[in-house]
């Protein structure tokens, strides 16, 4: 069957939202009950939902995060130390909008990588320009980027983003390089965008991670002081799941027996 002309004229305009509105439309009987604006609304709520879905699908495929988390699936009630109120704010968003940071510390496994991606899949979800780098990959790139030219157009696009996570902050004490990478990085941020670390290694020990009194002062004057922090502790949540998957294989071969 072919497709309606106004139809035709709707995808000829890029307005597939409300072609496709149009479509089901036609197709349900009981359209005929409403009226000429209450469907002309209808195409355009549809339009605008479809719009945003393809900008937000855009926003997340640049940010690259790691994990697919949400801020709907953190658990609250695992014994790790998070602070409930404080997430619940940071959630809400109201950081960003002040260019503030947060640091999430604590053991290997206890979930900080997602719940920074938890933060910023949160972020893309309200329109903001996110992106996501480990720390050791990232400056592999700035040490290639500096070898072939492209060094200064890497900075500058690390600034302009509304949220910048660095995941697995402390591995290793930084080089002289690595140390003004950084430092370049959250002079160009400070006050403009908001950055997200992550690390195993506590605040407290961060000057000695990054090598030089000097720039260590520099460094962590514009990440620490203007940040809030969620220090969590406890025990891996890979191996509480991997505890828990024998119970659930056998409450399951139960059920199907």
């Amino acid at each position: 069957m072919l497709a309606h002309p106004t139809q035709e004229q709707l995808i000829a305009l890029g307005l597939t939202g409300m072609a496709k509105a149009l479509d089901d439309q036609r197709r349900s009987p009981d359209i005929a009950a409403l009226g000429f604006e209450e469907r002309l609304g209808l195409l355009v709520d549809r339009e605008a939902a479809e719009r945003e879905s393809r900008r937000l699908a855009t926003r997340l495929k640049f940010a690259a995060l790691r994990h697919d988390a949400s801020i709907e699936d953190v658990d609250l009630r695992a014994p790790r130390g998070l602070d409930r109120a404080l997430f619940q704010r940071l959630a809400a968003g109201d950081w960003l909008d002040r260019h503030e940071g947060v640091l999430i510390t604590g053991p290997t496994g206890v979930g900080k990588s997602w719940l920074a991606c938890a933060l910023g899949h949160k972020a893309c979800r309200d329109g903001r320009r996110v992106l996501y780098h480990r720390i050791p990959r990232l400056f592999e790139a700035m040490a290639l980027a500096r070898g072939d030219g492209r060094h200064a157009r890497m900075l500058k696009a690390l600034a302009r983003v509304d949220l910048l996570i660095l995941d697995d902050w402390g591995l290793s004490v930084l080089s002289q390089a690595e140390r003004e990478d950084v430092l370049e990085i959250l002079e160009d941020r400070h006050g403009r965008g908001s950055t997200i670390v992550t690390s195993q290694v506590p605040i407290e020990a961060w000057h000695e991670v990054i090598g030089s009194p000097t720039l260590a002062d520099a460094i962590l004057d514009r990440l620490v002081h203007n940040a809030h922090r969620i220090e969590l502790k406890g025990e891996s949540m890979r191996k509480l799941r991997a505890k828990r998957a024998p119970a659930s294989e056998t409450l399951d071969a139960g059920q199907r027996a």
